[in-house]
C-alpha cells in the first residue's frame, strides 16, 4: 500500500479515540467511577478486593492504550494489549450478565482485530 501510514492512522483513529475518551472522562472522577463499578459488580463472582484496584487502573490503561494507538507506538503490541483489555472487560460483563455491554466490547474487539489484520497485511 502506497500511503500506509496515513491510511493506518485514519483506520485506527475511531478505536483510539474511543479508548482515550473512555479513560479521560473517568480520570477526573476516579473515586466516583470506582464506586459505580463496585456497585455494578456486586452480583459478580469476582471478589471486590479485585474490582476496586481494577476500577482505579482501568481508566489509566484505557487512556494509555488510546494514546499509544494514536501515536503509533508499537502498534501490534498495543493492539494485543487492547484486545486483552477487551477480553477482561467481557469476562466482567459476563459475570454480571450485562449482555448489552458485551456487544460494545465485542465490537471494539472485532475492530481491533481488523486493525491488526490491516497492520499485518500492509505494513512495510
Amino acid at each position: 500500500m502506497k500511503d500506509f501510514k496515513t491510511a493506518f492512522f485514519f483506520v485506527k483513529l475511531p478505536v483510539a479515540i474511543s479508548l482515550l475518551g473512555h479513560g479521560f472522562v473517568r480520570l477526573p472522577k476516579l473515586a466516583v467511577f470506582s464506586e459505580w463499578m463496585v456497585s455494578t459488580m456486586e452480583k459478580s463472582m469476582i471478589p471486590t478486593v479485585l474490582i476496586i484496584p481494577f476500577s482505579y487502573i482501568l481508566p489509566i490503561i484505557e487512556a494509555i492504550l488510546g494514546i499509544l494507538l494514536l501515536i503509533g507506538f508499537k502498534p501490534k503490541y498495543t493492539i494485543y494489549a487492547s484486545l486483552a483489555l477487551m477480553s477482561i472487560l467481557i469476562f466482567g460483563s459476563c459475570s454480571i450478565e450485562n449482555w448489552s455491554a458485551i456487544e460494545a466490547q465485542l465490537l471494539h474487539s472485532f475492530y481491533l482485530f481488523g486493525l491488526l489484520l490491516f497492520f499485518e497485511k500492509f505494513k512495510s
